[in-house]
């Protein structure tokens, strides 16, 4: 199994998303990895943790998402690993509801998120999210 962390989804996971027309709800889990300290490609000089900077992202980012009936299932820091063996842990995993692929992809196409994702860019050292649907 390779685990890569990233930063955006690849042009493969985008495609998928896209032609998906389902209606289900899905729940995205985000397994992050921050930065220690905030790096932020604009210049600004912030002198704050990449965790700090990630926060600023996912306030703004909680009430867009909420606005589009969706949901913060849950947040909590990554603690260890009990089954399986990976190298380095991630530090947070956080579950958000979408009500649909379709809002998830509007979301992230709005302006609005583009404008926070400079939080989100300065904080993270990487990123897993994988899309989940009920049974």
């Amino acid at each position: 199994m390779k685990v890569e962390n990233a930063f955006y989804p690849t042009t493969a996971g985008l495609a998928a998303l896209t032609n998906d027309s389902s209606i289900a709800p899905v729940a995205m889990l985000n397994l992050l990895k921050f930065r220690k300290k905030a790096l932020y490609k604009d210049g600004r000089t912030d002198d704050i943790s990449g965790l700090e900077a990630y926060q600023r992202y996912a306030s703004a980012m909680t009430k867009i998402v909420e606005r589009e009936d969706g949901k913060m299932l849950f947040t909590g820091k990554i603690e260890d690993v009990l089954i399986g063996e990976i190298g380095d842990l991630w530090d947070v995993a956080a579950i958000i509801e979408y009500p649909s692929r379709a809002a998830f992809k509007r979301i992230l196409a709005s302006p609005e998120v583009r404008e926070i994702s400079v939080h989100r860019e300065a904080g993270l050292d990487g990123q897993l999210l994988i899309i989940t649907e009920g049974l």
